[in-house]
């Protein structure tokens, strides 16, 4: 067969014997050849058959496999997609499926098919028209709009108009980097978000009482993954939270621990320092000028768009694992919905807000020491060294091989410019007016501010001040290096120890009060000007009947000599007379005034009076 004069004499008498031709020999033995001299190599080449990703034509026969109801009745049943089919369906789409109403497909086909196939309508009996449509071998099938929507569907655009864009941003959109490439180095960046602790508290003061779920905020270095600061308070997600968060970040961890009965050492948890920059959402700095952070403490401040939790995947993803393992299983812990009986798991809670703190110091030291990022994108410097991708040994090499973004300044200047600010107003009334309440400062007194705002008018000085306390407001001096400090006035000192909320709330009612007043107040007027209009009246029709024919003139020339004889008579009619009255020979008495009953010093059930504004903090704080 390898012989060339043999194997035309062989092919020959192969064509004799199978009727084939000899080209068609001749290629199949070179087939055979080129393809292992297996008989699977002269097997067609099916894959080269049906013209794969060119467009069938429409006409003529109907394509595909026949239904089996096709096969019985032996006559061809459906019809071909053409292009006015496509049209129809590409329409039916965009009406019926790629919408936010999220139908599935079928009821989409559905919906197309009495939306663009009927041949008819037939009014019933409510007036409603029904769609009457061809008989079904005369319609496009399900299967054929599922394969034509899947042969020409935008994955994207699907998403995006069933889920919605920020959905889509959300947990769709194709995942082309990682954040660690947002940083060079420790402190390039931190992350810090807020979320609500998943367990239920009790108060300090009593733990009968349960005070609900905490907020949590964390801040997290992006290059090394550290836990670099946290704060869990009661108060909502704002820049307040945000603000001890940050500052907690910048402090001495060894102070900050020892606080919470830890003894621990710098290299345990070697953060207090601020960033080169931070990315937050745009919500804890609503109300808050930024621009401070920039020019008084050096840190950029980026904001994530609205609904973009993805864009701080780090800190996310630590609150998931800080929920995980060490909040889950505490008791108190939210769990899913409880059945029918089963126990509510808030009367379950038994920690402290001081409690819960000690537990978060405990978790956030095992992720920054304990926890591997095994899939941390490790450089060739790192891996050169030989490092080990722990978050503490990663800032470690970070501070010794990539330093320049951590910086230091002292904590009073820190917490100086971390406090939001707003616009106070120099008065003529010599005080500084600050949200309703009165302040002063030696500065303005120094400066004589006051005797200037008399002769030349108020104006406006920027203040910082803290949410919590309204004793005290700060002017920024020096570029926020040092302050002066403003205390209040007496006149305001019912407000001492209160927080500006509270004083806001306290202003409210009172406008309330003197809208809901304004409708006895106009009764009380109404009744007084009819009193007064009766007494108007009565003189009026007394003056006219008195009226005996004097001219003006002489009315008015009268009038010292009537002034005389009208005091005369007054003093006659008016005159003490204390003839008559029998003197008492009794001392004074004094009225006392109410007094509160004070406690024996026996008497443990003694409850102490409420101060005046117990019963105003209650009611702010939902009590």
């Amino acid at each position: 067969m390898f012989d060339p004069v043999k194997r035309s004499q062989l092919i020959k008498e192969a064509v004799k014997q199978t009727g084939r031709t000899e080209p068609t020999i001749r290629k199949d033995l070179r087939r055979y050849w080129q393809r292992g001299q297996t008989k699977n190599a002269i097997i067609p080449d099916f894959n080269k058959c049906g013209e794969k990703g060119k467009k069938k034509r429409s006409d003529g026969c109907k394509r595909g496999r026949k239904s089996f109801l096709a096969q019985a009745r032996n006559e061809e049943i459906g019809v071909n997609v053409d292009a006015e089919i496509e049209k129809k369906f590409r329409k039916g789409i965009r009406l019926f499926y790629e919408t936010s109403q999220k139908r599935p497909l079928t009821k989409a086909f559905q919906l197309t098919l009495e939306k663009f196939f009927p041949i008819g309508y037939r009014e019933l009996a409510d007036g409603s028209k029904e769609p009457i449509l061809p008989p079904a071998e005369k319609l496009p099938s399900l299967r054929q709009f599922q394969y034509w929507y899947e042969k020409s569907s935008d994955i994207t655009r699907k998403l995006i108009t069933r889920k919605g864009e920020r959905r889509y941003n959300l947990s769709y959109r194709a995942i082309v980097g990682n954040s660690t490439q947002m940083a060079f180095g420790p402190g390039s960046l931190f992350q810090i978000d807020a979320t609500i602790g998943d367990v239920y508290l009790v108060s300090s003061l009593n733990r009968c009482w349960i005070i609900g779920r905490p907020t949590l905020y964390l801040v997290i270095d992006v290059f090394s993954r550290m836990i670099v600061g946290f704060v869990v308070t009661l108060e909502p997600a704002s820049w307040l939270g945000a603000m001890l968060a940050l500052e907690n970040a910048t402090a001495d961890k060894v102070e900050f621990c020892k606080k919470f009965n830890f003894e621990i050492t710098e290299a345990d948890w070697p953060s207090h320092h601020l960033p080169e920059a931070i990315l937050a959402d745009r919500g804890e700095f609503e109300g808050y000028n930024a621009n401070n952070l920039v020019d008084s403490l050096g840190v950029d401040v980026d904001n994530t768009p609205p609904y973009r939790a993805d864009m701080k995947g780090i800190v996310e993803q630590s609150f998931n694992q800080l929920n995980n393992e060490a909040i889950h299983w505490l008791p108190g812990s939210v769990k899913k919905l409880p059945e029918r009986g089963e126990r509510d798991y808030r009367l379950d809670g038994v920690l402290t807000l001081y409690e819960f703190r000690q537990l978060m110091i405990l978790a956030i030291r095992d992720h920054n020491s304990e926890k591997r990022l095994n899939k941390y994108p490790m450089d060739e410097f790192m891996i050169q060294d030989e490092l080990e991708p722990y978050p503490v040994d990663l800032w470690q090499w970070g501070v010794e091989n990539r330093v320049g973004s951590l910086h230091w300044q002292p904590p009073a200047n820190i917490r100086l410019n971390l406090l939001p600010t707003a616009e106070a107003s120099v008065t003529r009334e010599g005080c500084i007016y600050f949200k309703k309440l009165h302040y002063t400062c030696e500065l303005a007194v120094r400066q004589q501010w006051f005797v200037k705002a008399r002769s030349k008018g108020s104006w406006k000085v920027t203040v910082a001040y803290d949410p919590r306390l309204v004793d005290y407001i700060y002017i920024r001096l020096d570029s926020g290096k040092d302050m002066e400090v403003c205390r209040l006035l007496d006149i305001d000192q019912r407000f001492q120890g209160c927080d500006f909320r509270e004083v806001e709330d306290y202003y409210r009612r009172q406008e309330v009060n003197k809208q809901a007043s304004r409708t006895r107040r106009q009764q009380s007027k109404a009744k007084h000007n009819a009193q007064a209009n009766k007494i108007l009246d009565q003189a009026t029709e007394e003056a006219q009947k008195a009226d005996d024919g004097q001219s003006k003139q002489s009315r008015i020339k009268n009038i010292r000599q009537n002034r005389n004889e009208e005091r005369s008579h007054e003093r006659k009619t008016e005159a003490w007379d204390l003839t008559s009255e029998k003197l008492s020979d009794q001392p004074g008495q004094v009225i006392p005034m109410p007094t509160i009953a004070q406690p024996d010093k026996d008497d443990e059930e003694y409850v102490p009076p409420h101060r005046p504004f117990d019963k105003l903090r209650q009611h702010v704080r939902g009590d």
